[in-house]
């Protein structure tokens, strides 16, 4: 089979595609014929290096993936060959509260840019049948961490998103199915028009207006109920200018990066929670991929390349330019 290893971290130059030997699946184990993945920032932060944790020596990058059962070992009950399956991003986390030092894909553990995978059985979630193999590999890390950030939303709810990257463009369509109004934060009128084209009540643009937080606010009787915060340190100001008095921001992401200044007294009085999201546990995929299956959610797929075509797919992440997943075709 084949793989993709990186024997050096800091450059894709060092990504490259090797030949293996097929794995065999022991006790509890599956074989995963892999069929797509899907990147993540994370992916491209690992192999850079500048991820907070390193990733493992001579790494097969990635955490999302998507693929059918091909082997089983003794003792598997949960899967058959033949079933449709989808990568859980923490491999060992199945539910209840999070704690530090769950394994990760890329950082203890090889991923999943590979042509078949040996895992544990308990690793894996079903896929829904209503999404292709490339629509279900966006749902382990974007898909959970946004139904994750917007736990406890009700019809009703206002909800805020900020940007068109994986986790944000999930957040308007799960807050919609949901029954909330969603406002949205973009950089242009092209993507607001698809933003709308997707549910969203109302698109603020960001970049015009650089009071977006005090806008929104504006939109609503009493602030926003739940923000899907996703640009870090400097965008947390607007969204707390935003929030509602006990509504809730989800911190997702930190693409803005670390650097900046929080004003405490306004956090304080703004009777806000702040929740970091870590993604989700098997459980919480799980109860994502019924929820897709029910109301017939289809994730956004920016592009598609083939297998061969990896290290372009990272490249093109890089960018930044994308409006939805990223998938790789196995």
């Amino acid at each position: 089979m084949r793989s993709y290893r990186a024997n050096k971290i800091g450059s894709l130059d060092d990504l490259k595609i090797i030949e293996e030997d097929l794995p065999v699946p022991g006790p509890g184990q599956v074989r995963v014929r892999v069929r797509a993945t899907a990147l993540n920032f994370r992916d491209l932060a690992l192999l850079t290096g500048i991820f907070p944790a390193p990733a493992k020596a001579d790494v097969v990058p990635l955490s999302d993936a998507a693929g059918e059962i091909e082997a089983v070992g003794s003792d598997v009950t949960r899967f058959a060959i033949g079933d449709r399956v989808v990568s859980s991003f923490f491999p060992t986390w199945f539910g209840g509260a999070f704690e530090a030092g769950a394994e990760q894909y890329s950082v203890e553990r090889d991923g999943w840019l590979t042509e078949y995978k040996v895992v544990d059985a308990e690793a894996l979630v079903a896929a829904p049948n209503t999404l292709s193999f490339a629509e279900a590999a966006a749902l382990t890390c974007a898909g959970v961490t946004a139904w994750s950030a917007l736990a406890g939303v009700r019809a009703g709810d206002i909800v805020l998103t900020q940007g068109t990257g994986g986790v944000s463009i999930f957040a308007v369509q799960l807050a919609k199915a949901l029954g909330a109004r969603v406002i949205a934060t973009t950089s242009s009128a092209e993507k607001a028009d698809r933003l709308r084209a997707l549910g969203a009540d109302e698109v603020i643009d960001y970049r015009a207006d650089q009071d977006w937080g005090s806008t929104a606010r504006a939109m609503t009787d009493r602030g926003i109920d739940r923000i899907v915060e996703t640009g870090g340190a400097t965008s947390l100001a607007q969204s707390i200018k935003a929030i509602a008095p006990s509504g809730q921001i989800s911190l997702v992401g930190v693409l803005g990066g670390f650097a900046g200044s929080v004003d405490y007294k306004a956090m304080f009085f703004s009777f806000a929670r702040f929740q970091t999201i870590t993604t989700g546990s098997r459980r919480d995929l799980e109860e994502l991929t019924r929820f897709v299956a029910r109301t017939g959610l289809k994730p956004v797929i920016d592009s598609t390349f083939i297998f061969e075509e990896a290290r372009a797919a990272i490249e093109h992440l890089g960018r930044r330019q994308v409006f939805g997943k990223i998938v790789v075709q196995h």
